[in-house]
């Protein structure tokens, strides 16, 4: 098969690579696609993996399509395949197996993978990743009614399980390095918030401090005192998966830089997703967006982009997370804003506003979907507005997209 007829090959069978491979075929593209995917399972969504997956015994994952579905759709699915290496010259993409496959374009939708602490993985008791559907069954699988789970990390992932053990009878710890929760948020009061929420509900939170290793009764902190647990989950954050494309000179410590077409330096290569490196203009700086709306919405972009179609993406970082019965969102940055208030933040009903040069370049709010609807349009547009109209409770959020 040469270049010019090897049609479009999508690395990474998730949530990004699944919608780039349907948009591609929306945007009326006839040639090749081949979709391929690291894990043995089709693509599924992702969110459930520390929600209904967590909770409810025999729970399925939701594939984003069935076999059947992808071939009607005429795209080639290679499941359990790993790309060892990248000639982005010659076009060709190496597998682990010694196979290889040629390509005329290339989306890059590999995503991040866990970041790991091989202090604690040597010992006694059982540690857990939680990044497919495979480690998600194991975790079920050890969540019994009174095991002792460890929680080292309580950033959203963290407290997400936390809820899920909390619902299946464990007694849970959430160890976390800063001083206090959520902190990638930046928002004071969403942190205290659900600091609450959880210790409420029986968990105990012990911020400031580290697991530094594994002892027979359980893991000892960086502080002398010992979390004594039956199994330990590891949630402190992610890195971007590239070892593929390591050498290509595409590939950075950070991730894969993209344009807002989603293109890379080298021609007819793109990527998109938690592994794509891209200009965040609520937080003014370069990073990856590591959340599902991204992944999606940034994958059908960069896929339109590659038949020269659409006007790229610019979209703003917008995020979810159930706990228990509250939802959280969060839209933008709130990181170094003046945060103002409004509604009942005792009351679990509240939303979090954050100004910055007088522009609202951020918002969260906690089971207040209708203020977040009107938020995502404010943040997107950057809407200028007044503290004091913001703090006035009978002001009407509806104000701000009714200009």
């Amino acid at each position: 098969m040469s270049g010019a007829d090897a049609g479009i090959v999508i690395v990474g069978g998730g949530q990004a690579g699944s919608r780039a491979a349907e948009a591609l075929r929306l945007a009326e593209f006839r040639g090749s696609i081949t979709l391929i995917g690291d894990e043995m399972h089709l693509p599924y969504e992702r969110p459930q993996l520390s929600k209904e997956l967590l909770l409810k015994e025999g729970a399925e994952p939701a594939y984003i399509r069935s076999r059947e579905q992808w071939q009607e759709l005429d795209v080639d699915v290679m499941t359990g395949v790993r790309v060892a290496g990248c000639d982005l010259e010659k076009r060709v993409l190496g597998f682990e197996d010694g196979r290889e496959r040629r390509f005329a374009k290339l989306l890059i939708a590999t995503g991040t993978r866990a970041r790991r602490l091989p202090a604690i993985e040597r010992g006694p008791i059982p540690i857990f990743y939680l990044r497919s559907v495979d480690d998600a069954v194991r975790l079920r699988a050890s969540l019994r009614e009174g095991a002792r789970v460890a929680l080292i990390g309580g950033g959203a992932i963290g407290l997400e399980v936390a809820a899920a053990a909390v619902e299946r009878g464990c007694s849970v710890t959430v160890i976390e390095a800063a001083s206090q929760v959520l902190a990638q948020i930046g928002s004071r009061v969403i942190s205290e918030y659900f600091l609450k929420l959880h210790r409420d509900l029986g968990v105990t939170i012990l911020a400031g401090v580290t697991a530094q290793r594994v002892a027979p009764e359980g893991l000892v902190l960086s502080d002398g005192s010992v979390c004594r647990a039956d199994l330990a989950l590891v949630g402190i954050g992610v890195e971007p998966a590239t070892d593929g494309f390591i050498g290509s000179g595409i590939s950075t410590p950070h991730g894969i830089r993209v344009d807002r077409r989603g293109a890379t330096e080298c021609e007819g290569v793109y990527a998109a997703g938690d592994v794509a490196v891209q200009w965040n203009r609520c937080a003014d700086r370069w990073m990856r967006v590591e959340n599902w709306a991204n992944a999606q919405n940034q994958a059908i972009a960069a896929a339109r982009s590659m038949l020269g179609q659409g006007e790229g993406y610019d979209s703003v970082p917008w995020f979810w997370s159930d706990q228990y019965k509250a939802n959280l969102q969060v839209v933008g940055s709130l990181s170094n804003v003046t945060e103002i208030v409004r509604g009942d933040s005792a009351g679990g009903r509240f939303s979090v506003l954050g100004l910055r040069d007088g522009e609202i370049v951020g918002a969260a709010t906690v089971n207040a979907p209708k203020d977040m609807a009107i938020l995502r349009r404010a943040v997107a547009a950057r809407v200028r507005v007044n503290r004091g109209d913001l703090e006035n409770a009978e002001f009407d959020l509806k104000r701000l997209i009714s200009k």
